[in-house]
């Protein structure tokens, strides 16, 4: 068959758009090889920078037209390195955000302007070069996922920059716009990393509710992988920072139990024996309940509590069911520089001696049913004003259960039983009674059985 030599022609290679239209696609390879080092020539002459940034704009133009994407890629970065060599920063904002807002720029050619003029930000020529180049990268990232990376390292260097001035408020903001949780591009490692620096800023401006916030970002199952012991510690200090203010003793025994279990921490002595005391001190300051008494027990069996002088002891009185007296080592408890100092130290020291009074009348109602409340202040050493406000208070919590009987004096631990109460622990206790009759009547039977045998 004859087939015309139109049909025969090679079709020019085409690229589809955003839209799902096919463009034609242009090779100028050697236009761009011809007219990058005339720009080069240029921009070395005295005052020809502007001339060879003009030049590559009109063949940025070509090859954006002519989706020939390599060399549109080979044309904005020279452009933007020209204006690098130069020195001249202005002439580099201008430049990146004219190649950007540039008609239906391609997102290879936008990456690419970032990616090169985010490494000269550090070689700014002073701080106001330096802060105009990253605002102005910033402005180009906003809103564009494929450099979202890129947008959140430059918001660290903005936040850097506003917290040099001593400004924590706007560094402290600036963090905030970014919610870098959300963004795929970054490992867990840069993405924790980002997080701690917004905690600590807020934690900076005392701004403790938004602190608890953004630390609920943090899924700390991260930690249990191997490298991330750093940022454990470093985000275990800023949680103490957080609890602190807010005076939770579990929370805080918690955060510093984490940290002694860090291997970097157990395999410093130092480090391991200051977070072991931070943590028995605030767990004995933490109210009482499952998971303190846990926590507890825990630490009084813990190996590693002998090598630290006293703390083997107190563990030791607070694990069993005695009343405990002065002199047992609330000074030298107290003394640790994790109790902080000022009104902390007189905050602890007050919560300390709560804390053992509500201990010793745990005890005592676990061995008395009643007692007068001469007998129990004397026991507690309390006056009788101080012993009816801290019973008052354990009573509200429901830690223990009392009822005080202030004209005959008389406290009583036991609750009353009602008739059908009563009456069913009779019926218990007969069935046990019964139980052990039946059973040592079984034995004896038996034994004269193997008896008689003989």
């Amino acid at each position: 068959f004859f087939f015309p030599s139109r049909f025969l022609e090679a079709e020019p290679t085409k690229t589809m758009n955003s839209d799902g239209q096919f463009e034609e696609k242009r090779d100028l390879t050697e236009e761009t090889n011809q007219k990058i080092p005339q720009a080069e020539g240029l921009a070395k002459s005295a005052g020809g920078l502007g001339s060879a940034i003009e030049l590559l704009m009109g063949l940025e133009k070509q090859c954006r037209v002519g989706n020939d994407l390599p060399n549109l890629k080979r044309v904005v970065l020279r452009a933007v390195q020209l204006c690098k060599e130069a020195g001249d920063y202005e002439k580099l904002v201008e430049t990146c955000d004219f190649v950007v807002k540039r008609r239906s720029q391609k997102n290879a050619a936008v990456t690419e302007v970032v990616k090169e003029a985010i490494t000269y930000v550090e070689g700014a020529p002073d701080e106001d070069a330096k802060m105009k180049l990253v605002v102005c990268l910033r402005d180009i990232t906003d809103g564009r996922i494929y450099v979202e990376a890129q947008r959140a390292r430059l918001t660290l260097t903005l936040a850097a920059m506003h917290e040099a001035k001593g400004d924590i408020t706007n560094a402290a903001a600036v963090l905030q716009e970014v919610h870098v949780e959300t963004y795929g591009s970054l490992s867990k490692k840069e993405k924790l990393e980002f997080i701690l620096e917004q905690i600590r800023l807020v934690l900076a401006k005392k701004d403790w509710v938004r602190a608890h916030i953004v630390s609920q970002k943090v899924n700390r199952k991260v930690f249990l992988d191997e490298g991330y012991g750093e940022l454990k510690i470093r985000f275990f200090t800023l949680m103490v920072e957080y609890f602190r203010s807010q005076k939770d003793a579990f929370e805080l025994c918690s955060a510093y139990c984490e940290m002694y279990k860090t291997p970097s921490v157990q395999e410093d002595p130092a480090l391991w024996k200051e977070a072991l005391q931070a943590t028995v001190v605030f767990t004995l300051l933490a109210p009482h309940s499952p998971e303190q008494q846990t926590m507890l027990h825990k630490l009084a069996e813990d190996e590693k509590v002998e090598a630290v002088e006293g703390l083997k002891g107190v563990l030791k009185l607070w694990t069993r069911n005695e009343i405990i007296r002065e002199g047992w080592g609330a000074q030298e408890m107290l003394s640790l520089a994790v109790i902080g100092e000022g009104d902390m130290t007189a905050y602890w020291t007050d919560m300390m001696r709560t804390r053992v009074i509500q201990h010793n009348i745990r005890v005592v109602a676990g061995y008395y049913q009643r007692v007068t409340g001469t007998r129990l202040a004397e026991l507690l050493g309390l006056g009788a004003d101080d012993l009816e406000k801290h019973l008052s208070d354990m009573v509200s919590e429901g830690d223990v259960y009392a009822r005080i009987d202030r004209p005959n004096d008389l406290i009583r631990f036991a609750k009353d039983k009602g008739s059908e109460e009563v009456l069913s622990d009779w019926a218990s206790d007969i069935n046990k009674l019964l139980g052990l009759v039946e059973t040592t009547t079984h034995a004896i039977s038996k034994e004269m059985m193997v008896v008689g045998g003989k």
